[in-house]
């Protein structure tokens, strides 16, 4: 996640060139042909304007539904955060000359490898995402290093080495961590360490858990409609490949300067409107751990900094550092 007041303008351009290079290479290829054969192929700028404010409006629609997947996606991991605070102080209230300190901590430490282990299913690739090579994305190495490193190297930290072997048998690793923290209640509660209402609210907070998995589960595994991300691309592109055409018609009147306004002017179109759509495009999958997504391993690492604290643990990790304005 970029956290600078602005991408620079460069930033954005340097983000977007293919579309710029693309439409000056299409309007210039227009005008050759246009001064090479004399044939009068410009077309009235009226129906153009038509389709290009259908396909703004579509484009709007889609940035703004890609929007909100991003930030349900933020209010899903605020979530995360107050209820781990929660859980975990839940927890530590408990009756310390009844229940052993051990049993609390280890409690705790498997929320927090439920916590990494989410944080790594956010991360799997997904058909419809964008794929890039992680290798690629030299801009945050603390990702790249982390992804490679896998959810087992981040986990087993937190978890004997029983639990952890007995998980690498399951797809669903966090849904396998909040079941064990649920029987593990169980029984403290059948041990007398802890009263039924206890045991109640402590369920609660696991159902809220459950819940805010279930919540991002579904927006990285449910992905933006695939009717609208097409439609919306493939109408831009007919759009665009009209533009030089009409402004050809409009500029006509200046026989010296028609094809030097065309082609700038129609470039400048054309890159606008697939920035705008791009936009829209990377908006839609939050957990992808590119430069405007959530930071979900920042995040992650707050709520893991929380937890030791409460602890008391001399063995914390420190707090991930911005890079080039980035948060991963």
């Amino acid at each position: 996640m970029y956290i600078k007041r602005y991408y620079s303008f460069w930033m954005t351009v340097r983000w977007s060139k293919y579309s710029l290079i693309y439409g000056l290479l299409y309007s210039s290829i227009v005008i050759v042909l246009y001064e090479i054969t004399n044939i009068p192929f410009s077309l009235p700028w009226e129906p153009i304007s038509i389709i290009g404010i259908a396909v703004a409006f579509f484009v709007g629609f889609k940035n703004n539904s890609s929007y909100d997947r991003s930030w349900e996606a933020r209010k899903i991991w605020g979530a995360i955060v107050n209820d781990s605070r929660t859980f975990a102080t839940g927890i530590l209230s408990l009756p310390g000359k009844e229940m052993p300190y051990s049993e609390k901590r280890k409690i705790i430490l498997r929320h927090l490898a439920w916590l990494l282990a989410l944080k790594h299913m956010m991360r799997k690739e997904k058909s419809w995402e964008h794929n890039l090579p992680v290798n690629e994305l030299n801009f945050i190495p603390n990702f790249i290093k982390e992804y490679n490193d896998g959810i087992y190297a981040e986990i087993a930290k937190y978890l004997d080495e029983a639990e952890l072997a007995t998980l690498k048998n399951y797809s669903n690793i966090p849904s396998q961590l909040l079941k064990k923290q649920s029987e593990e209640i169980g029984l403290l509660n059948e041990q007398g360490y802890i009263s039924d209402f206890k045991q109640v609210r402590l369920h609660e907070l696991l159902g809220n858990l459950y819940a805010d998995q279930g919540m991002s589960e579904r927006i990285k595994n449910f992905p933006f409609p695939r009717q609208y991300a097409s439609t919306g691309l493939w109408i831009t592109y007919i759009f665009c490949a009209l533009i030089p055409f009409g402004l050809l018609d409009i500029f006509a009147h200046s026989s010296a300067l028609h094809y030097w306004l065309t082609i700038p002017f129609s470039a400048i179109i054309i890159w606008i409107f697939f920035v705008v759509d791009r936009i829209g495009d990377y908006s839609e999958n939050p957990f992808e751990g590119g430069y405007n997504d959530v930071p979900i391993s920042s995040i992650s690492r707050a709520i893991e900094i929380d937890l030791l604290e409460m602890l008391d643990e001399k063995d914390i990790p420190p707090t991930y550092q911005t890079e080039n304005g980035f948060l991963m």
